[in-house]
């Protein structure tokens, strides 16, 4: 498209802010620009739009755009040309050092609308908050206000604008795209702008993105910041446990949350907290005190030292009576006489760098922003770009605005069931589980003849949130009566009689557990089968629960073949898939593979800071992940890595030919004296010839006086440490979902009248995650979807990330045949 026809795309974030909106900011400018379109970024929200660019101060080209340029894709028809003409305008460093302000050499003064190259993005992702500013804007509130914002994006030739922001951003952006013909008419009749310009600029064309912490948008699974501020909540509650236990305090946290309980309720559900308030789901008013007195006498008399009591900022009683952190405090010291202290986390939540959910989920929503924009006509509603599990999706706009103040209306009317079931699945399911979790019942909730005796095994390498499935297990067994029974080391434990029953007050302080306390090995039944069949029958197990990873999915697999042979075996067997490397097919995520891509983007993070500060370092990265690329192809994504090394595409010597190509011609681009430093992520079996050592040296000689290389690995770190807030989150809602099948198969059992009972296939099988449901997988179904060969599934949804990977640094641009021209200049 010619330099005319380009859609200029403007970027702003607004409201409050939100770790991840720099990873929206990027991944549109840099999507935007692979389109063939022009960028910019609005400093301070609508704020920035209104006030515009000073006279004389607008956008000055730092470099010459070739007119007549083809419009380069992400996947072909690349023009190097264009890529490089829309490489840097050199105001990326203001915005990211905060000296856009100062007087003095170059400055962003007097400009708020300001064009940005790829480069001026660069690296903004790893970064909290916004760069580029937000502000709630009163001017743009009014009619005046909107129509010199018009004038002002008219000026700069912009027609496309990407809002990131909360409910109250997306609507003044909706306002401001169904005002804007009459604007341009009004602007028109003022003499303003020309006749010319009003055609050109008859429609705006508007998306956007969800930036909240609260996750309060209906219509999506995660708003932008939320998991981030949830990991902020959890290492803080984490940090208080040890305090609280050492000297057998009562803590009572206040989170942020005004209209919605998601951050109470997960931090609640992640941390094992005994208590929570949250708006949607009020406590009686005449009651709550003396309810949740008695719940945390009950925890105290079965041998907890520790209370933890959340409470959401808009927490209140069913009365709307203001429930407050202070005076929640007051009742349990005056009650039940404990040691009692009030943290509020206040404005920490919403800081420091973005978890890695929080930087791949915006750069797939900014890439799918732009091609929401591409696509839309003056008919097309706009859309909010949201998620699904684990599909991105396009909503209306003001549909989701409608349906989020919609919970606000029925809270304020005390209609909280409805405000309930306006709330996503989860949402209800994790506070059912809460309650499942954290409620001490004083009698078990089935008759003796439905309860049952549950064994609970972990199998394979250990993972986050293997401890927290348990935990939420043996929680639930306790609630209704059955016992739970741990498998120690796993089926040689089983054979060495390495077996316990667990309790309730056993597990509660596994939540924020890492690893596996039960032990776990690769060892299968098959060791000896008809040894594992008799143990079954010497314990009476009535079901088996194994949560591991492919390990585990095989495990079943043979035990369900065993049931021709083993009576024993004919129970309700269920894998609860958990593996860092997410290689169990027909799934999309396994327990740990969060945690583990945490672990790999904080030490990718420093990584990448020593390769800069060496300002022309490639750090080759080995991670573990198997013969499955999950974890590198997505830690590529999360941590901005310019080359990803899987099993599932191998290496060869013209894939390393191409690689070294494109890193010098890549740094041949770079502005003099301030190269990047950059990451090469290499799985551990990509390739048995092409080691990381190997690669190492390759890049290291090639890279003669532009770059130098370095390795690092990994290992086992990724495996360790504290599990992330969603791995313990989603344990616990998997896990409860499993003991209700295992009870519902154990029924059906029971209604055979035949003495040897015989168990349908179904009732062996796999819980799983696939699109935006969580489905059961008969085992002999998942086999035919799996590699046993290579020990993963045969398709990975995530494979096609790997492209989106190269894309993000212009890896297609840069090897086009022009380009080693281009790099020349």
């Amino acid at each position: 498209m010619s330099e005319g026809n380009r859609m200029k795309i403007a970027v702003l974030t607004s409201g409050g802010d939100s770790a991840g909106m720099n990873a929206v900011v990027r991944a549109v400018v840099k999507v935007a620009i692979l389109k063939g379109c022009e960028t910019w970024i609005v400093r301070e929200g609508y704020e920035g739009l209104v006030r515009g660019n000073s006279e004389g101060q607008g956008h000055r080209p730092a470099q010459s755009i070739d007119k007549g340029a083809a419009s380069p894709r992400v996947k072909h028809n690349e023009n190097v040309d264009d890529f490089v003409h829309n490489l840097r305008f050199g105001d990326g460093e203001l915005l990211k050092d905060g000296t856009g302000d100062h007087l003095g050499g170059k400055t962003l003064r007097g400009r708020y609308i300001v064009r940005v190259g790829w480069d001026d993005v660069r690296g903004w992702f790893a970064e909290g908050g916004t760069l580029i500013g937000t502000a709630r804007s009163t001017a743009f509130r009014t009619h005046e206000g909107r129509l010199t914002a018009a004038h002002n994006m008219i000026k700069e030739g912009i027609d496309a604008l990407v809002v990131c922001g909360g409910d109250g951003s997306l609507t003044g952006a909706d306002v401001f795209r169904s005002e804007w013909p009459g604007l341009i008419q009004e602007l028109t009749t003022q003499g303003k702008i020309t006749q010319e310009q009003a055609s050109k600029h008859a429609h705006l064309k508007i998306v956007g993105l969800v930036g909240s912490i609260d996750n309060d948008m209906s219509m999506t699974d995660l708003t932008i910041g939320a998991p981030t501020a949830l990991h902020r909540i959890c290492e803080s509650v984490d940090n208080i446990n040890s305090t609280a236990f050492s000297h057998s305090r009562a803590f009572v946290l206040e989170v942020m949350g005004r209209h919605c309980g998601w951050l109470a309720l997960m931090a609640g559900v992640s941390c094992g907290a005994d208590f929570i308030f949250i708006p949607e789901s009020p406590p009686d008013a005449d009651t709550w005190a003396d309810e949740m007195c008695q719940m945390i006498q009950k925890h105290r008399d079965a041998g907890k030292r520790k209370t933890i009591v959340i409470v959401a900022e808009g927490a209140q009683d069913s009365k709307l009576q203001p429930i407050h952190a202070e005076f929640v405090k007051n009742v349990l010291a005056d009650r039940l006489g404990l040691d009692t202290r009030v943290t509020t986390l206040g404005h920490t939540q919403r800081g420091g760098k973005p978890c890695a959910m929080d930087r791949i989920l915006p750069t797939l929503q900014g890439a799918e922003a732009v091609e929401a924009l591409l696509e839309a006509t003056p008919e097309t509603p706009s859309y909010m770009i949201g998620v699904r599990e684990n599909k991105i999706t396009r909503v209306p706009l003001m549909e989701a605005v409608k349906l989020t103040r919609d919970v606000a209306q029925a809270i304020s009317e005390r209609d909280f069931t409805k405000a309930m079931s306006l709330r996503d699945p989860e949402f209800c399911e994790s506070l059912e589980g809460f309650i499942t979790t954290s409620v001490l019942e004083p009698e078990p909730k089935l008759p003796h003849h439905l309860r049952m005796r549950i064994a609970i095994m972990h199998v394979g390498a250990p993972a986050g949130g293997m401890n927290a499935a348990t935990r939420a297990a043996v929680r639930y067994c306790v609630r209704q009566g059955h016992k739970p029974f741990a498998i120690h080391n796993g089926f040689v434990g089983l054979l060495d009689d390495n077996v316990h029953q667990m309790s309730w007050l056993g597990v509660d302080n596994w939540m924020t557990r890492g690893g596996s306390e039960l032990g776990t090995n690769r060892k299968s039944p098959e060791i000896d089968l008809g040894a594992v069949a008799a143990k079954f029958q010497q314990y009476n197990f009535h079901a088996l629960l194994m949560i591991g990873g492919f390990e585990a999915f095989t495990s079943l697999r043979t035990l369900e073949q065993g049931r021709k042979l083993y009576p024993a075996f004919n129970i309700p067997l269920v894998h609860l898939p958990a593996t860092i490397s997410n290689n169990v097919p027909m799934t999309e995520f396994s327990l740990g593979s969060d945690t583990s891509l945490n672990a790999l983007v904080d030490a990718c993070d420093a990584i990448k800071q020593s390769a800069s500060a060496s300002r022309n370092r490639v750090f080759v990265v080995e991670t573990q992940g198997g013969k499955c690329g999950y974890i590198a192809t997505m830690g590529a994504l999360a941590t901005g890595a310019c080359i990803v090394y899987t099993p599932e595409s191998g290496i060869n010597l013209d894939m390393l030919r191409s690689d070294v190509k494109f890193l010098k011609r890549r740094y041949a681009l770079d502005a003099k004296g301030k190269s990047e430093g950059r990451l090469v992520i290499r799985n551990e079996v990509s390739s048995e010839v092409y080691t990381t050592d190997v690669i190492t040296k390759m890049f290291k000689e090639e890279g003669g006086s532009l770059f130098d290389s370095r390795s690092a690995s990994l290992g086992h770190t990724l495996q360790g440490g504290i599990p992330s807030p969603l791995d313990r989150a989603r344990a616990v809602r998997l896990s409860l979902k499993s003991m209700v099948f295992i009870e519902k198969y154990h029924q059906e059992l029971q209604k055979q009248q035949t003495r040897t009972k015989q168990a349908p296939p179904e009732s062996a099988a796999i819980i799983t995650i696939q699109g935006t449901a969580v489905v059961w997988v008969p085992v002999e179904v998942m086999v035919e979807h799996a590699d046993m060969k290579n020990r993963r599934g045969k398709h990975a949804w995530w494979e096609v990330y790997r492209e989106l990977v190269e894309a993000l640094v212009a890896r297609p641009q840069i090897l086009a045949k022009t380009g080693e021209k281009a790099a020349q200049h």
